[in-house]
């Protein structure tokens, strides 16, 4: 489980396209200084498992399903990213409860500057308007962000100059994809409710 606050922007040193996978080989001193063969970190928003260590360098596989459903498919040698260790059982809640699951991608639609942050429009696939609430928690690309505001197919947070220089979301441009994770708390409520919901449907049929 992660919580959304990145410790540090690292940086994809290869990628190697494997028959319905990759293997990425990613640079991150944070990240890497303690860690074990089969730990987790967070890329841009995705749970990762280590495959791999060198020095201050990782290795991390993964399979098509992820490619397919996140934005680790165009990253390229060179490209930052935003890495995160999972949060230690009693430690510090700093952004909202995040699974490493991305549900979906969306694009930066536009940003707008001002003196002291950022207002930055994000698409919203229809498979994940329903669960983006004003004022509610969402994640981008790894990246705990409070909703400013909602519409059917956008939604808008505002980004202070701690996230712009700390994170890729700095550097994000109109049109760049990113990875979205609703909030978890959401999607249960939706499942444990359904039942409910369907027996109500039926009795006013």
């Amino acid at each position: 489980m992660f919580t959304g606050i990145i410790e540090e922007l690292g940086e994809v040193v290869a990628v190697e396209e494997l028959p319905d996978a990759a293997r990425f080989r990613l640079r991150g001193p944070v990240v890497t200084e303690g860690a074990r063969h089969g730990d987790s970190v967070a890329v841009n928003g995705v749970c990762l498992t280590v495959a791999g260590l060198a020095g201050t360098e990782f290795t991390a596989d993964v399979m098509a399903e992820t490619l397919n459903r996140s934005s680790l498919g165009g990253l390229a040698p060179g490209d930052r990213v935003n890495l995160e260790r999972p949060t230690a059982v009693g430690g510090r809640l700093g952004g909202h409860l995040v699974q490493g699951h991305v549900d979906g991608t969306g694009e930066i639609v536009a940003r707008k500057t001002s003196d002291n942050w950022e207002v930055v429009t994000v698409s919203l696939p229809a498979g994940l308007a329903r669960y983006v609430v004003e004022k509610g928690s969402v994640t981008v690309d790894g990246v705990s962000l409070t909703v400013v505001d909602v519409g059917p197919d956008f939604f808008t947070v505002s980004l202070i100059p701690t996230t712009l220089a700390l994170t890729t979301l700095g550097t994000k441009q109109p049109g760049d994809p990113v990875n979205l994770e609703a909030d978890i708390v959401a999607k249960y409520v939706e499942r444990m409710l359904a039942p409910h919901l369907d027996r109500t449907a039926g009795a006013r049929e």
